[in-house]
């Protein structure tokens, strides 16, 4: 079996972070492994609390995983502080880790920004040059970029300045901000654009980890990453169509429609 590694925060309500990677691992065939960076309290309304491990025991999570059971792929989520995304870069540069799947999350898509700057720069400095893809919301490529993005040719000219910047490929996502749910992928290829159906679904939590997530696992199998978009796209597709609808705010995916469309019960 093939396996893939999520190194991100732990999401209590089970939506978002490591254990949406993981659902998302597991529902797309790969066997799904995690190092924590971070404890929080959340739901679907939002965070109460976050206490984030220390580099030292981020460190031995990594070694424990790399040195045992080798991932095919590596998915990293939010990492909010320039000790640990140093790390994270040290031992993926270390065990010579590939297909790194980074979602850089800097900005969240209402605008306000979820790590200090000096993380950001270690991040530029220090895992994007890492990265097999990165997978950039609107906010979070204008930071990137350093520029302004309101239209699909924006989209085009942003990543093509984010792929020559640090020399990894670039899924640009569109969603209602632009053009529905329409993504662009930027690679060594050329850009290429991956339409999507708009789905009146309001529970969207963690569709950003889900994405990342499911790309990770299919590079992990050994797909092209266009391919790897492709299919990741499709599953995301049909979490959302499945209409789960847990919490009082936005809530999760169906992360297990997959099983559930094949009629396994999960008892």
């Amino acid at each position: 079996m093939n396996t893939a590694l999520t190194i991100a925060g732990s999401d209590s309500s089970g939506g978002a972070g490591i254990q949406a990677d993981l659902k998302t691992m597991t529902a797309n065939g790969v066997y799904g492994m995690s190092a924590i960076t971070a404890l929080t309290a959340q739901n679907t309304t939002g965070v109460t609390g976050i206490m984030e491990v220390t580099p030292e025991f981020l460190e031995k999570q990594l070694d424990a995983v790399f040195s045992d059971i080798f991932p095919d792929a590596v998915k990293t989520g939010m990492v909010s502080s320039s000790e640990l995304i140093r790390v994270i870069s040290d031992r993926l540069t270390f065990y010579k880790a590939g297909n790194i799947v980074v979602d850089p999350v800097m900005v969240a898509t209402s605008g306000a920004r979820l790590i200090c700057d000096d993380a950001i720069e270690t991040l530029k400095e220090c895992l994007l040059p890492l990265a097999t893809v990165i997978t950039p919301n609107i906010p979070e490529a204008e930071v990137l970029s350093g520029m302004t993005i309101s239209s699909e040719g924006d989209m085009v000219e942003a990543a093509g300045i984010i792929y020559e910047k640090y020399g990894c490929a670039v899924l640009c996502k569109g969603g209602h901000q632009i053009n529905d749910a329409n993504d662009l992928l930027y690679s060594a290829e050329g850009p290429v654009w991956f339409k999507g159906k708009r789905i009146d679904n309001p529970n969207t939590h963690g569709t950003g980890c889900t994405l990342s997530s499911a790309i990770a696992s299919n590079l992990a199998k050994g797909s092209t990453l266009e391919n790897a978009v492709k299919e990741a796209k499709d599953y995301i597709s049909g979490a959302l169509a499945a209409m789960l609808d847990l919490g009082k705010g936005s809530g999760p995916l169906a992360h297990n429609y997959v099983f559930l469309k094949e009629g396994i019960s999960n008892e």
